[in-house]
């Protein structure tokens, strides 16, 4: 982890806002897939404005939504009021040993310090219990996402967790799933959810409204004013069950190594996405 990951991870305070209009919800049935059919009890980690909250609690979870950032928190608090919020980083839980049934975050994974995160998740789950993940990824195959994904830059992106998880000696093999899905864009949503990104929201304004300017001019060559754009998304999910320990377990770990970033993925499906595989002009 670099040295300004922490103000990058700390950054979207500034725009919760921008963040809760722009950034887009996650499938319902990646929310199923991360939890249970029945109803559990969810720590939610990194959950921002709720996106994944929303999705958790009209699965019938008893959720518990945690933020670093208070920004963050107070907007998620106004859209799931009945939520219980707690204002805590992954490594450092407030919650008891072995009280939760899954333990859940959405585009945060890869902010954590994970030597210090992994082991309090492991001592907060109970046994059996699971830890879930998911990142929603734009569809780059695809000629104008691609280029709308080099306007915006780089960030955080997907971290892939399996090595990590395996190397922590705390939690067991790594299921894998993949739900596609698109959302509705326009000539305002599209500056939230640019300005939503970490990279953006913390240039200089001179260069943040350039910048913005610049997607906003993006979005107009394409000519499809208020109809909006459909842009292509794939919920990458993860799950992995909490390794046996004893009750008196310490909750430390060795050190892991994680690997580095991965690219997009370039090959077909065949599910309707590729339909998009087109510009619009």
């Amino acid at each position: 982890m670099s040295h300004d990951t922490p103000d990058l991870a700390l950054s979207f305070g500034a725009v919760a806002d921008a963040y809760d209009r722009g950034r887009p919800t996650y499938p319902r049935e990646a929310a199923a897939w991360l939890t249970a059919d029945a109803p559990v009890s969810v720590l939610e980690l990194g959950a921002g404005t709720g996106k994944l909250t929303e999705q958790l609690v009209a699965l019938g979870h008893d959720v518990h939504a945690t933020d670093p950032d208070a920004a963050m928190l107070a907007r998620l608090s106004e859209r799931l009021p009945e939520v219980r919020t707690s204002q805590s980083a992954a490594e450092e839980i407030p919650a008891g040993d072995r009280s939760y049934d899954v333990v859940v975050c959405a585009q945060a994974f890869h902010w954590f310090d994970l030597d210090k995160a992994l082991p309090e998740i492991a001592r907060v789950l109970k046994p059996g219990g699971r830890l879930s993940l998911v990142w929603n990824q734009r569809d780059e195959r695809v000629p104008w996402v691609r280029r709308l994904g080099s306007l915006i830059g780089t960030q955080e992106q997907l971290r892939e967790p399996a090595a990590a998880l395996d190397g922590s000696h705390l939690f067991g093999d790594v299921e894998e799933a993949e739900f596609r899905f698109r959302q509705q864009i326009d000539q305002h949503s599209i500056k939230d959810l640019v300005l939503s990104r970490s990279n953006v929201a913390t240039l200089p304004p001179d260069r943040r409204e350039a910048k913005l300017a610049e997607v906003v001019a993006f979005y107009g060559e394409y000519g499809r004013g208020m109809d909006g754009m459909q842009l292509p998304y794939a919920a990458r999910c993860f799950r992995t069950a909490v390794l046996d320990r004893p009750a008196s377990y310490s909750g430390t770990t060795e050190t892991s190594s994680v690997p580095e970033e991965t690219q997009p993925m370039q090959t077909s499906d065949g599910s309707e996405t590729d339909m998009l595989l087109i510009d619009f002009r």
